[in-house]
């Protein structure tokens, strides 16, 4: 292949170019995201019963959907969630690599299954399937100076004009309004019903009679009579458009001609369709739309899009209405890829000096250049070629291989270089030669390079997608390097470069004649040191046991973790008040938040959610969104976003009121809304709420006393006082008060009831009957409430009912269809999260029987990855022997090639210690990685060795002259990979814990790999040929080999 490529080097250019056009092509259609799509896909059921309990919308509507949900293809965990204020829903989260379209219509059809069973006001409010992430991708506020622009106005403007359009947009899930639209809001007055002898009944069935479409046809429709000369069709004025509309319904009238209508009962105005949560804009009243992304959507596209149609909405807003996005998500995505991809150029500039040092002269070095970026667009092809995206992952991917890339080509310079100088053959013959002595090699190392990372791509999960990302980056770039090397790289060769004759590079001045005459006497002594240690070679064998030993120990030693924390220029804080606080209660804490909150240096904006947090919704709960300065603007030490969040905690503690938490969001915000563990509690031997919560406390009561364990919380809303109306049936019967005259009047005058539909400047909107404030606000007001009898007599609450304090669920937990209870911490400082996993298992044994637990999210993958760790690095080694096998038509050589990777390890696993870094992730790649590499250096001394011996050199002198001769490329290559991934090991800014995470454990690596390798590799080529001698048949194969490729001195690079 090389040979037809020498003699046609306008054919390699070609397909060079053809390389980069596709690339370039493809670089403009790849979607650009942070991390691939890491979490399971889910999809959302949601559901209303206004004014139900939470145990009631868990029985009656919840645990209905969920039985028919068991049995979907792919679902692999499910959790439903019920309110007390209604709502409640079922989040199903299904195989990563599932179909999320067919995942939604299996769950809509199984929904179908159970919508017969639920209850009538749950199936008129409509149930939800909705597939979009949990996190939100970013916030759009509306606000408004005007005072005609109250919050109901701004948030019935946005749900005509703005969330429609959003939602419309490519890639976004969701666009959740926080605010409401409008609706017309009948308030009756309990005491002005009972003055007139009505009940809320006869209010909603005069609306439902009386605000209706009526469909009337036409005048002189076919078949008319002969002669007919007009037709027209009939409109009939059914529904009502107006308050005053409203308040003219005709609730009695009377035989003396005077009517009772609606506006004499009830206060009747246009007003808020819901006025459960609302939005606040450093610290001042607004509208919000949370945007969340489809589970195939690309954050950067999809926050550009909001932008421009926001621009483009901006036009057609009213006087005095602005928009702003304070809090966006997506612009830490585009500063992290930014980032790589200068620590990209970095490390392509880093190789390009380490190769004019080692080759010394720029038409040497240029070569080597060419081939990276030929094969990185190679690689961009095969990402959008295979439905990846660029991301954090397949970047760093990028910059690990660029010191693999350059290898082969260095291999094919140096070694065309070398014999140039020594035999002073024009550069045509000289790279023929070249060539013949080396494909060999090349192709063994890409072999096992490729073999190394091939394993990865088989995992399940969200950590056998993140391994895929970078397991396909390396194979496909070494694939183009190899390629490359092998037709571009000699026709280059061939082309390029000038003749030089025999000796020349030895007599160099300057610098380089200073830097090669340093080197060679460290090769001198190098050489020296290796012919001591060949003849003690058993002995240096205690040492090599030593350093695998203390490999062992430091694995076990380092803590474990998921992936590394990132800042990422935003924040979150929870705030939870105590149970039944109302929202005024919640809106004052929230003021003392944002006080504190925007006075910080590192805070740029804020955004307030009320009645809506991680835990759950309700008075009680809210949720702020807060945006950091730029990275550059925050160098300090403290001033990092685990930094403010500690300092805030500190200073938010103080507020007696609320539980605050202020938390940096996690690196893949999908698996979880906090960084640290989820742990759910489960009832499963079905022994009620209360000894479920029993347990709950008892559990968080024994983690209080862990050493290994912060933080640990229950994550959720606690039980609250609630107000139980006790109903004596045979009272109520012997009044002759029905049951459901009596549930239709509580539901009506504390719920609400939503009768039916009014148009509204061409949008239908709602009519909602409920009882006016003044008359729902305390017990006693309850039972002064009037129901009607059979003979049409008011019979107030009070004589048949009664009313007591109990506590009850604000909020209820399934999980995998048990009852549970939803827990969160974190790791103690200084311990990783395995640690506290095990922690929080140790506990939870010591429960009473009955009480199982689950992991759920983030913990979940980690648990999974965890235990995947040692068959992936099995896979690696095995894959690489056996390839090596193939390759030399021997068992014994590749033993010696495999005994080296213990010493790359030991690096990997001190620097990551020294650095206070985990085993993670990108531990887990660096270490892959570091596998192939310190094969790969093994190979170029090893392959040589094998050659010569099979000439008649005796064991010692062929690992001695393979040592003498492969030591400079060896050094070379290395430093190219450690200079290049450098730049990711000292990162700073925005997703620099990630560089520095995968770049410590590489370069840590490749130095100790590359340190010992040279030293023990020959001592290893020397054990393994005195214990295993190799058949007849093995040997005739080297020597026949060996020959084939001409004498020793000229062998391979």
């Amino acid at each position: 292949m090389a040979k037809f490529f020498i003699e046609r080097p306008i054919f390699a250019w070609v397909i060079a170019l053809f390389i980069m056009v596709m690339g370039g092509v493809a670089i403009t259609q790849l979607p650009i995201a942070q991390y691939p799509p890491v979490a399971p896909p889910s999809i959302v059921v949601s559901a209303t019963y206004p004014g139900a309990s939470a145990q009631t919308l868990e029985d009656s509507v919840l645990s209905v959907i969920e039985r028919e949900m068991n049995g979907s293809p792919g679902l692999i965990y499910m959790e439903s969630v019920a309110q007390a204020n209604g709502t409640g829903s079922i989040t199903l989260s299904f195989q990563p690599g599932s179909n999320a379209d067919l995942a939604q219509v299996d769950v809509q059809n199984r929904l179908s299954r159970a919508a017969p069973r639920l209850p009538a006001a749950v199936t008129q409010q409509g149930v939800r399937v909705d597939k979009s992430r949990s996190n939100f991708l970013l916030f759009t506020m509306l606000s408004s100076d005007s005072p005609d622009w109250n919050p109901v106005a701004l948030g019935d403007y946005a749900s005509r004009n703005i969330v429609p359009e959003l939602q419309r947009l490519p890639g976004i899930g969701q666009a959740q309004l926080f605010g409401s639209e409008r609706a017309m809001r009948v308030w009756i007055d309990p005491n002005k019903l009972l003055g007139f002898n009505l009940s809320s009944a006869d209010v909603t069935a005069a609306i439902r009679a009386q605000n209706v479409q009526v469909s009337a046809g036409e005048i002189g429709s076919l078949p008319n009579v002969a002669g007919q000369g007009i037709s027209a069709t009939v409109v009939v004025n059914g529904q009502l458009g107006s308050v005053e509309e409203f308040g003219a319904i005709t609730l009695r009238a009377n035989p003396d001609g005077s009517t009772v209508r609606l506006r004499d009962v009830a206060r009747i105005e246009l007003g808020g369709q819901a006025y459960a949560t609302s939005a606040r804009l450093n610290g001042k009243p607004s509208v919000g739309v949370g945007v969340q992304l489809s589970p195939s959507g690309n954050a950067l596209a999809a926050a550009d899009a909001v932008r421009a149609k926001m621009t483009e909405l901006e036009r057609f807003f009213p006087q005095g209405m602005k928009w702003s996005i304070p809090y966006d998500s997506s612009r830490f995505v585009q500063i992290s890829i930014t980032q790589v991809a200068v620590t990209l150029a970095e490390a392509v500039l880093l190789v390009f000096l380490v190769m004019l040092l080692f080759l010394q002269k720029f038409r040497y070095t240029i070569i080597p250049t060419i081939v990276v970026p030929v094969a990185l667009l190679g690689t961009f092809a095969t990402l959008l070629a295979l439905g990846f995206s660029i991301n954090v992952l397949t970047m760093f991917g990028m910059v690990l291989v660029i010191g693999i890339v350059v290898d082969d080509a260095i291999v094919v310079v140096e070694n065309v270089e070398r014999i140039m100088s020594e035999e002073g053959l024009p550069p045509l013959e000289a790279t023929r030669k070249a060539m013949g002595q080396i494909s060999g090699a090349i192709v063994g190392v890409t072999v096992v390079l490729i073999s190394v990372f091939t394993p990865l791509a088989f995992f399940a999960g969200s950590v056998g997608n993140i391994y895929r990302q970078f397991a396909a980056v390396m194979v496909s770039s070494i694939a183009f390097s190899a390629f490359l090397a092998l037709s571009l790289t000699p026709a280059l060769c061939a082309t390029l470069l000038k003749p030089v004759e025999a000796g020349h590079h030895l007599a160099k001045g300057g610098f380089f004649g200073w830097f090669n005459r340093r080197f060679s006497s460290a090769a001198k002594g190098y050489e020296g040191v290796v012919a001591r240690l060949l003849r003690r070679a058993p002995r240096t064998l205690v040492l090599y046991l030593a350093i695998g030993a203390a490999a062992t120990v430091v694995y076990l030693r380092l803590p474990t973790s998921f992936l590394p924390n990132e800042d990422q220029g935003t924040m979150l804080v929870n705030v939870q008040l105590p149970p039944g606080a109302t929202q005024a209660r919640t809106l004052a804490v929230m003021e003392q938040v944002e006080g504190f909150m925007l006075k910080q240096p590192e805070v740029q904006s804020m955004v307030s959610v009320l009645g809506f947090s991680f835990s759950g919704q309700g008075q009680n709960a809210a949720l702020a969104f807060v945006t950091l300065t730029d990275w550059d603007e925050r160098k300090g030490a403290g001033s990092s976003a685990d930094a403010l969040a500690g300092r805030a905690f500190g200073a938010l503690s103080g507020i007696r009121d609320a539980f605050i938490f202020p938390l940096n969001p996690p690196p893949i915000p999908e698996l979880g809304a906090a960084s640290g563990f989820s742990f759910r509690l489960q009832d499963r031997g079905g022994l009620g709420h209360d000894a479920l919560l029993a347990a709950r406390n008892q559990l968080l009561g024994l983690a209080a006393q862990s050493k290994l364990l912060a933080q640990v919380r229950p994550d959720g809303l606690e039980d609250a006082p609630q107000l139980q109306i006790d109903i004596d049936r045979s009272k109520a019967s012997a009044l002759g008060v029905s049951y459901d005259a009596i549930s239709g009047a509580i539901s009506t005058a504390l719920g609400s009831s939503y009768v039916n539909d009014f148009p509204n400047a061409g949008r239908l909107q709602r009519v909602v009957v409920q009882a006016d404030a003044p008359a729902r606000m305390q017990p006693d007001d309850l039972l002064a409430l009037n129901v009607q009898n059979a003979q049409g007599k008011a019979v107030p609450f009070s004589a048949f009912a009664s009313t007591r304090w109990v506590t009850g669920a604000m909020q209820t937990v399934r999980y995998n269809g048990y009852p549970a209870m939803r827990i969160s911490g974190s790791a103690a400082p200084g311990q990783s999260t395995g640690a506290a996993m095990a922690e929080m298992e140790r506990l939870a044994a010591q429960l009473p029987a009955g009480f199982g637990y689950e992991w759920t999210g983030q913990s979940r993958e980690e648990k999974l990855a965890g235990s995947q760790a040692m068959v992936v690095y099995a896979f690696s080694i095995l894959a690489v022997f056996l390839c090596l096998a193939a390759l030399y038509e021997s068992w014994s050589i590749p033993l010696s090639v495999i005994l080296v990777v213990p010493l790359g390890v030991l690096g990997v696993l001190l620097a990551t210690l020294l650095r206070g870094y985990a085993n993670d992730v990108y531990f887990q790649v660096g270490l892959v990685t570091i596998i192939g590499l310190s094969a790969k250096n093994a190979i170029l001394i090893i392959e040589f060795a094998k050659d010569l011996q099979a000439q008649g050199k005796s064991v010692i002198e062929a690992a001695l002259a393979a040592a003498h001769l492969r030591f400079r490329p060896i050094v070379m290559t290395s430093m190219a990979f450690t200079l290049g991934v450098l730049p990711l090991a000292l990162a700073t800014g925005a997703g620099s814990a990630s560089q520095r995470a995968i770049g410590t454990g590489v370069i840590g690596g490749m130095i100790t790999g590359t340190a010992l390798a040279v030293f023990f590799v020959p001592i290893f080529f020397v054990l393994v040929r005195g214990l295993f001698k190799g058949s007849a048949r093995q040997r005739q194969f080297d020597a026949a080999h060996a020959h084939s490729h001409g004498s020793g001195e000229d062998d391979h690079a």
